[in-house]
C-alpha cells in the first residue's frame, strides 16, 4: 500500500471493515506498507509470508498480474488480492470493474446532453486511475465524441490536485459543461475551484466522482458519485473459510471464486 492508504476515505473504509470483520472472527489484523514500488511491495509480502500468517490479502498497485500470479502459486498460505483481475488465479480475486464504472458515469452525463466533458485522472501509476481514465475515452468514442486532450488533466487523487485541475482547465481556455473527478476528493477540490471562478455547480458545470465518500450528500448541491463497493469487497475476501483465521493485509498506492462487483452512480 501508498502512504495515502493512511488518510484516503476509500482505504480508510476499507481497512475499518477489513479490522471489524477480522476482530469478530477473534483474530488479528496484520498490516504491512508495499509504500511505493514493485520492489517495496514484494518486501511487505515476502514480511508477511515470513510471519506465517494464516492467509494474506493484498491490493497492490505496482505489481504485474503475472507476478501476482505466480506469488500466488509459489505459496502455501492463501492470497487473496483485491482490486486486480488475474489471469491464471481468477479464484483468488475480487475486483470492481473500474473501467466499466467510469464509462457509465461519463455515459450517464452524455445522456443528459453533455458532450464537453473535462476529466481529472486518478495518478496514473495506479491500475484504478488508467482504468477510469480508459472508460472516459471509450464512453466518448461509443458514442462519436472526439477524445480531447485538452480536457483532461492528471490527478493525484487529493482535494488540491481536483482544483488544479479546474485552474490547468481554465488555463487551457476550454470550455466543459461537465466534469467527472476520478475520485471523490478531487471532485470536491474542483467544485470549490469551479465556485471560487464564479462557476456555478450543477447550474453551469455537472460534476461526477468517484467513492460516495459519506460527504458527498451532504455537500451543497449533493455531490453525485459513483460507489464503489468496499465493503463487499472485503467481505468477499472474508467468506472463504480457510480465511477465517489470522489475517493480513498488504496494499500499495483504487473470492476462492471469483467475483466482479458492480458500482451504481448516486
Amino acid at each position: 500500500m501508498t502512504n495515502t492508504l493512511y488518510h484516503g476515505v476509500y482505504f480508510s473504509e476499507l481497512l475499518f471493515h477489513a479490522a471489524s470483520m477480522t476482530e469478530a472472527q477473534g483474530r488479528r489484523l496484520i498490516l504491512a506498507d508495499g509504500k511505493h514500488s514493485a520492489q517495496e511491495e514484494r518486501e511487505a509480502i515476502q514480511y508477511l509470508l515470513d510471519l506465517r500468517c494464516d492467509g494474506i490479502i493484498i491490493y497492490p498497485r505496482f505489481l504485474s498480474v503475472d507476478e501476482i500470479d505466480d506469488i500466488i502459486q509459489q505459496q502455501q498460505q492463501p492470497v487473496l488480492v483485491i482490486n486486480r483481475r488475474l489471469r491464471r488465479n481468477s479464484s483468488h480475486c475480487v475486483y470492481c470493474d473500474q473501467k466499466s464504472a467510469s464509462q457509465q458515469a461519463v455515459e450517464k452525463l452524455i445522456a443528459r446532453g453533455h458532450r464537453d466533458i473535462a476529466f481529472i485522472t486518478g495518478s496514473l501509476d495506479s491500475p484504478t486511475g488508467i482504468e477510469r481514465l480508459s472508460g472516459y475515452k471509450d464512453a466518448l468514442t461509443k458514442h462519436g465524441i472526439a477524445i480531447r486532450d485538452e480536457l483532461i488533466v492528471e490527478g493525484k487523487w487529493t482535494p488540491a490536485t481536483g482544483a488544479a485541475g479546474v485552474d490547468m482547465l481554465r488555463e487551457r481556455q476550454v470550455s466543459f459543461s461537465a466534469l467527472v473527478a476520478s475520485n471523490d476528493d478531487m471532485a470536491v477540490g474542483a467544485i470549490k475551484q469551479l465556485h471560487a471562478h464564479g462557476v456555478s455547480v450543477p447550474q453551469q458545470v455537472s460534476v461526477i466522482g468517484f467513492d460516495d465518500i459519506a460527504l458527498a450528500p451532504y455537500m451543497i448541491p449533493a455531490l453525485s458519485s459513483v460507489r464503489i463497493p468496499v465493503t463487499e469487497m472485503i467481505k468477499e475476501t472474508h467468506q472463504p473459510a480457510y480465511f477465517l483465521c489470522s489475517m493480513a493485509v498488504t496494499s500499495s498506492i483504487n473470492k476462492p471464486s471469483q467475483a466482479s462487483l458492480s458500482s451504481a452512480i448516486r
